[in-house]
């Protein structure tokens, strides 16, 4: 026999695996799930990266370890990662957890299937048809098209390319040597991830044109009509037009219907990206910030953010009934999409994907939004709403700085030092440099992770994201307390 390989039995150490499994999970379990959701525990045990790498020992050797050794790599890992389902972690727009959804997710990860054919995975094709078609009639389609994608990027890009795809067909073939210069409209609070599908796309980021915003951080449609002339005037087509329904900073909302209208005019491809504010049209109290985002050709929308879905649950939809998505992206594998196969063949999607590999991400969604119905997803956005405009109350005696209609909080704090001194020369520049000092101080100190950033003349101020339905108003409190005290001496 070749060495010792035992060709006879299998290598698999079955009770061994299980056992950790086991084991590991009660892990999970006690480290994230019970302290990490405590709001007296760390929402991170901040180390330096020297520091984590000797305590983490990364070295991948000859040779594997014992089961001890394994489970406290695991209680390690658990240790020093930041702990994103913690109260209060409001550093990004996904945040807290939803039990269902975690259910879903670890289903998912244990099937390990990928999402591409009838034949692999016949639950999550039939439920990806089903959540999407529920999404889309959210937005107020009754038919039309869609696909999960891995984040909001993803599925701009998606978008992007099937809006080229519907202008000049022949780019599939042919390639850009068939096509004019193209041009693409964004705001200036519009994602970075437009330019990076334009660049991704060779389209090209200089042909991306920044339309500018008014004071709540929105898309004027008169500085976009101008835009378009500027486009056409430098012989550009003007093809694609990209509204943002809860911009990442400000979380403000572009005027949809007036877009839609030019977009119409010129014979444009409207997208909408609500990868951040989507989730608006789950309450009849706030969905009227995104009225008109169904006169949209396509629309993007992350679950996993305000909704709790759990990363990574994107999608993107489309209007379109005539199957651009399948002409654009399909390359027909014979080994994978035969034509002659024994059940209905348009039950596979994978021809609409980019991809081949595609990692279910539908179940999370699905399982959570079973146990909690539309009106139980309908009651976290509107509770993430309340707290939001609570926080603002409480803020009055702080400096608001730029917040939108949303539940992006921003504002600066304003230290001791600097009260009473907005007229002094240097004051721009001392207030610039207060968040950065506290946002240090605040994950050494683990209570709480909470952004911070410059933007169009605003020096840095902080960026509060209120999602989390485990928060309460002792939470807001909390926050601005913590705040007043990690800067009281700045």
């Amino acid at each position: 026999m070749n060495g010792h390989v035992h060709l006879e039995e299998s290598d698999m150490y079955e009770s061994d695996g299980k056992l950790f499994l086991t084991e590991a999970f009660n892990v999970i379990m006690e480290e994230i799930l019970h302290k990490g959701t405590d709001s007296e525990e760390k929402v991170c045990e901040w180390k330096d990266p020297d520091q984590l790498r000797a305590l983490l020992d990364l070295d991948l050797r000859e040779h594997g370890e014992s089961h001890k050794q394994l489970l406290q790599r695991v209680r390690d890992v658990a240790r020093y990662s930041v702990k994103t389902c913690h109260p209060r972690f409001f550093n990004q727009l996904f945040a807290g957890v939803d039990y269902h959804a975690l259910t879903g997710r670890l289903l998912t990860e244990t099937l390990n299937t990928s999402q591409y054919t009838y034949e692999v995975a016949p639950v999550f094709v039939l439920m990806e048809e089903e959540v999407l078609c529920k999404l889309r009639s959210l937005v107020g389609w009754s038919e039309g098209d869609g696909i999960f994608c891995p984040g909001g990027s993803m599925s701009n890009m998606y978008a992007m390319n099937v809006a080229r795809y519907w202008a000049f067909p022949q780019v599939k073939t042919q390639g850009l040597w068939a096509t004019p210069r193209m041009a693409i409209f964004t705001s200036q609070q519009g994602h970075y991830s437009m330019k990076k599908a334009a660049a991704f796309l060779g389209i090209g980021t200089d042909n991306v044109f920044i339309v500018q915003v008014d004071e709540s951080g929105s898309m004027r449609p008169e500085d976009l009509e101008a835009k378009i002339v500027q486009a056409k005037s430098q012989d550009a087509v003007p093809f694609f037009v990209n509204a943002t329904a809860g911009t990442t900073v400000q979380g403000a909302f572009d005027p949809l219907n007036r877009i839609a209208d030019i977009s119409e005019r010129n014979g444009m491809w409207m997208h909408v990206d609500a990868a951040w504010g989507g989730s608006v049209l789950f309450s009849k109290k706030h969905k009227h910030l995104v009225a008109g985002i169904e006169r949209a050709n396509s629309v993007t929308w992350n679950p996993h953010k305000m909704l709790l879905a759990g990363l990574q649950c994107s999608v993107v939809l489309f209007r379109d009934t005539t199957n651009l998505l399948m002409h654009c992206h399909s390359a027909k594998a014979t080994y994978l999409f035969q034509q002659d196969k024994f059940y209905d063949t348009s039950l596979d999607t994978g021809d609409k994907s980019i991809q081949c590999g595609r990692k279910v991400d539908c179940l999370k969604l699905w399982l959570m939004w079973k146990a909690i119905g539309t009106h139980g997803l309908s009651e976290r956005v509107e509770k993430a709403f309340a707290l939001a405009r609570y926080l603002m109350h409480l803020l009055d005696v702080v400096v608001q700085c730029c917040t939108g209609p949303f539940v992006n909080v921003c504002f600066w704090f304003i230290p001791p030092s600097l009260r009473g001194k907005e007229n002094s020369a240097d004051y721009q520049e001392s207030l610039s440099k207060v968040a950065p000092v506290i946002k240090e101080r605040m994950m050494k100190r683990g209570t709480m992770m909470v952004g911070y950033q410059p933007m169009d003349g605003h020096v840095n101020f902080f960026r509060m994201v209120v999602v989390s339905p485990q928060l309460t108003t002792k939470d807001m409190d909390f926050f601005l307390d913590e705040i007043e005290d990690l800067g009281k001496d700045l």
